[in-house]
């Protein structure tokens, strides 16, 4: 058998490739043992078999059974009745919501992107009335205050005209805005466009949903300091969250790398950003959240210390410890507190959600100790220093309760200094893992983040993982259980730009978001490569049909591109 030098070339590397990914789950391969060109032949063999494999797994389950919703309801019932969607289709809702009125009217547009009206001179194939014709929503209590744990539950109902009714209806029962915001993705999934009559069309009507989230807090991180990402990216990465009912954007804006944000108690940190360009006014900063809230999305800024601030340095250089040492920010010296707390009292007013993330992780103190007047401040209050890390994070919680609000934490303070926490800091679990099941034993709440499952820059962990990581398992009592937030997917960004971010935030994402809001149970039952993986097929293909670059749902290496022909719905 010839090869192709070039062939042989590529192939080889895609070998080195599966060599690493198969290595980190211990399996044992002996494809080391081959030479070259013969490893090369048994590689296709072996990903050409497995992908085979994986597509009779899933294709065998009979998915006309399947409810394609994503994230699975609570609880829903169906029948087989197809209904048609008026393109007018109105709004009835009593009293006044801007957040219900836009969402309404962008959602519409999503719906009926193809149902447009008839040019002159072409035979129109709809008929006079339509099965649905108003979408009314009923919400409760109409305050539009977003904090940790709103009521997100809604009931949603879709039926034909009956004889009390000359049209029919699509109805949304919700306490909150925010529910009734979960109602309408929902409803908006159910909602497809048929090509041969040119009509939008719900199947399997009549439709009653009772829905309510698993969890309060269902997060994504992004990361603006190991690359700038424009407004725009934010906004359109908020958009595509909403779709998978996603609720906290945890914006991790600075670090070592750069400092994008504008402070105005302190006017010169944004002089550590990349360059003049790439920075956020505290106007883009509002827009952000406000842009957040109407999609019923938390927003939780972190600045990150004492470590990862070599940044802060550039505006005011007595930050640093020393101009040859960077980081951590200087333990001693109450300016470096004085910083903190402006930036604080600054955020405050942008960001209203009440979870507060001052990091806390990957704290090396050696500088401290290597600086002839830190060394001296440790020796005159009888510091070590773990001392002054304990003294600097508890420092930085109080001036965030001072501005009301709760500080979060990465697992490093908890595993140090567990007892010296504040009673209310949330640890927030991303090392190892068990972190979640020990801070809950001692009272604190806690977010699932382990990086083994839920780093979404580890492009070689696949959907499967992602989707059966549960941030409750390990904890058994019931009042444990209820101290455990939720959890967050992370996108750090040192290889995500502006170029690639979207493809490698979805469709992964997209299985933590299911895992996040609908019941264990349902989740947890039989082979989810029948139960969810069709439907996760689904659910990319309508993040590209909505303009979302999410990226295929079963290639081995995340926001790797298609690599042959086919549909959407089978890669």
């Amino acid at each position: 058998m010839i090869i192709d030098s070039s062939y042989s070339q590529s192939h080889t590397n895609h070998y080195r490739k599966f060599k690493t990914h198969y290595r980190s789950r211990k399996l044992s391969l002996t494809l080391t043992m081959l030479p070259p060109t013969t490893a090369v032949i048994f590689f296709l063999l072996i990903t050409t078999t497995t992908t085979l494999l994986s597509l009779s797994s899933s294709s065998s389950v009979n998915k006309d059974s399947l409810t394609y919703i994503w994230p699975l309801p609570a609880n829903s019932t169906s029948g087989d009745e197809t209904l048609t969607v008026d393109p007018d289709l109105s709004l009835s809702f009593s009293g006044y919501s801007p957040i219900i009125s836009s969402s309404f009217l962008r959602y519409k547009r999503l719906i009926f992107t193809h149902a447009k009206k008839v040019p002159a001179g072409f035979l129109s194939f709809r008929g006079p009335v339509f099965d649905i014709s108003v979408l009314q929503i009923n919400v409760h209590f109409p305050n539009e205050e977003l904090q940790l744990g709103v009521d997100e539950s809604y009931n949603l109902r879709i039926s034909r005209r009956d004889d009390n009714s000359i049209v029919g209806f699509a109805t949304i029962e919700a306490n909150t805005v925010y529910g009734a915001l979960r109602a309408l993705e929902t409803f908006s999934q159910l909602c497809t466009f048929d090509y041969g009559s040119k009509t939008v069309k719900v199947f399997k009507a009549p439709w009653y949903i009772q829905d309510e989230p698993r969890f309060a807090y269902r997060g994504l991180l992004i990361d603006t300091s190991r690359h700038y990402l424009p407004v725009d990216v934010i906004k359109h990465i908020i958009e595509s969250m909403s779709y998978a009912k996603l609720n906290v954007l945890h914006w991790h804006i600075v670090d070592e790398e750069s400092f994008p944000l504008e402070t105005p108690s302190y006017p010169n940190l944004w002089k550590g950003s990349y360059s003049r360009w790439e920075r956020y006014t505290i106007e883009d900063a509002y827009e952000i959240v406000n842009f957040a809230k109407e999609r019923g999305i938390h927003v939780m800024p972190e600045i990150d210390v004492p470590g990862h601030a070599e940044s802060w340095g550039v505006g005011y250089p007595d930050l640093w410890p020393s101009s040859s040492c960077k980081e951590p920010l200087d333990v001693s010296k109450n300016f470096t507190f004085d910083v903190v707390s402006g930036i604080l009292t600054d955020m405050s007013k942008i960001f209203p959600f009440e979870l507060f993330h001052l990091g806390g992780d990957e704290v090396n103190t050696d500088c401290w100790n290597s600086t002839a007047h830190i060394k001296q401040w440790l020796h005159d209050n009888n510091m070590t220093q773990k001392d002054a890390y304990q003294y600097f994070v508890l420092r930085a919680q109080e001036i965030a309760i001072l501005n009301n609000r709760t500080p979060v934490n990465w697992e490093e303070t908890f595993r140090s200094f567990p007892s010296k926490l504040n009673p209310r800091t949330v640890v927030h679990n991303w090392l190892v893992s068990g972190i979640c099941p020990k801070a809950v034993a001692k009272g604190f709440r806690c977010i699932f983040s382990n990086q083994d499952v839920w780093y979404l820059d580890h492009l070689d962990v696949p959907w499967q993982p992602v989707y059966e990581a549960d941030p409750l398992e390990g904890i058994t009592d019931v009042t444990q259980k209820k101290l455990i937030l939720g959890g967050e997917v992370c996108m750090w960004g040192e290889t995500a730009d502006t170029s690639d971010i979207q493809q490698t935030i979805w469709p992964r994402a997209a299985a933590a978001a299911e895992r996040l809001w609908s019941r264990g149970e349902a989740t947890s039952e039989g082979n989810i490569n029948k139960t969810a993986l069709p439907r996760l097929h689904y659910f990319r293909c309508l993040l590209n049909m909505r303009g979302v670059q999410a990226a295929p749902v079963t290639n081995y290496d995340a926001r790797r591109p298609p690599i042959g022909p086919g549909s959407c719905y089978e890669q």
